[in-house]
């Protein structure tokens, strides 16, 4: 059985296993709709994140699900390592050159509210320090990230060459 972690009064989180794929399709499949319907149709566009990708996750140990009332509702990638992705940044710098967690490809099927919330508390409660990306066009990611207490940083660019908005988030000694 998975460690389960409770991150707040409604979501647990756990590691994905394989046999949670197909749930987790359904997961990203949504998420994609929903993106085009909230006006950001290019970042994931029709198959984004690719399943070899989140089976690449799983077996790493990377890909974590949000559970409410034991149904997966929500996924994200979080990874303790470098990102080469952010090796350049533009129009600013990060805060930290300190090791970092990063969190990738976080997304919900639309049936449960602190999504957000929950990935960014659990990854924070195991890293000091995290990094995170989104489309431009991804306003709602945007906000969801600020509000859980990340600064922007500047422009990443990923693989394909496309940019991205950059935001670390670094514990203060208060917060310890």
């Amino acid at each position: 059985m998975a460690e389960i972690t409770q991150m707040n009064s409604m979501i647990e989180i756990r590691k994905a296993q394989s046999e949670d794929l197909g749930e987790i399709l359904k997961i990203y499949s949504y998420a994609r709709q929903f993106m085009k319907r909230t006006g950001n149709p290019n970042q994931w566009r029709d198959s984004s994140p690719e399943e070899h990708l989140l089976v690449n996750d799983i077996a790493k140990g990377n890909l974590y699900l949000c559970l409410k009332d034991r149904e997966i509702v929500g996924s994200f990638a979080f990874i303790i390592g470098e990102d080469h992705t952010y090796n350049y940044i533009e129009n600013g710098r990060w805060h930290s050159d300190q090791p970092y967690g990063i969190i990738h490809r976080l997304a919900s099927n639309g049936k449960a509210r602190g999504i957000g919330k929950a990935c960014f508390d659990y990854c924070k409660s195991r890293m000091d320090y995290l990094r995170v990306d989104t489309h431009h066009d991804n306003k709602v990611m945007q906000r969801v990230i600020r509000a859980n207490g990340f600064e922007q940083c500047g422009i990443i660019y990923i693989d394909d060459g496309t940019p991205r908005i950059a935001y670390d988030y670094l514990k203060t000694k208060k917060e310890s």
